[in-house]
């Protein structure tokens, strides 16, 4: 069975079980504490992805540490349709790609300013906050354009991709960085649609608050 090395409250590692549940795969979670108790960052855990980071999947043989690679993989491997992950598309693979590294802009942004409220990570917050907005306007003005051609995903088709996955999860929790979404019309009706997919589960749980939250290593983030 599927092991995925899991904290409850990263983004990174809601996708991936997002994905899994919509795909109706059985997996087990391990449980990492990342916060308090900075488990990413044991003797055990580095011997599984030496970068101390979460998420990590483990699947017949396979160790995948990044969770964008890890949503390719399993589309790839556990979706007979071909719609999260089209591999006989070229020119979708391509545009799809380009939103998964998108995807990691959010999360450098959007993600950052949410560590940085909710486990008082050291970073400029305005910084974070600005290039978020900046990436919302892009993701904004995309789907508003591609809602005037009847389509209601990031990349083109009737079909939800892998790149609706990547991108969704620190949008939708991006007010917790205090980023609001509240200009971003085409964001928020795409929210909406994320969360009528079959299998959408939401993601529970908040920060632990408390200053003791803070001044973790930032490339460790969830």
């Amino acid at each position: 069975m599927i092991k995925l090395y899991d904290y409850e409250l990263s983004g990174n590692c809601y996708k991936l079980r997002l994905l899994m549940n919509m795909l109706g795969v059985d997996y087990e979670a391990v449980p990492v504490d990342f916060y308090p108790g900075r488990e990413h960052k044991s003797d055990w855990f580095l011997k599984i992805n030496p970068l101390g980071q979460l998420p990590v999947l483990v699947d017949d043989g396979v160790v995948l540490r990044d969770a964008q690679a890890i949503l390719v993989y399993l589309a790839a491997k556990y979706d007979p349709s071909g719609n999260w992950y089209p591999v006989d598309d070229p020119a979708k693979l391509g545009d799809i790609s380009q939103w998964l590294a998108f995807a990691d802009g959010i999360t450098s942004t959007a993600s950052a300013a949410r560590l940085h409220e909710g486990l008082f990570y050291d970073f400029d917050i305005d910084a974070c906050r600005a290039g978020a907005h900046r990436l919302f306007r892009i993701l904004d003005e995309h789907l508003w354009f591609a809602e005037k051609q009847d389509r209601d995903w990031i990349c083109p088709g009737a079909h939800p991709t892998i790149a609706d996955i990547a991108c969704f999860p620190y949008v939708i929790l991006s007010e917790e960085g205090g980023i609001s979404r509240q200009d971003y019309p085409a964001i928020r009706r795409w929210c909406d649609r994320v969360k009528r997919i079959q299998g959408f589960i939401v993601m529970s749980g908040v920060f632990p608050a408390g200053p003791a939250g803070g001044r973790l290593n930032a490339l460790s983030a969830a």
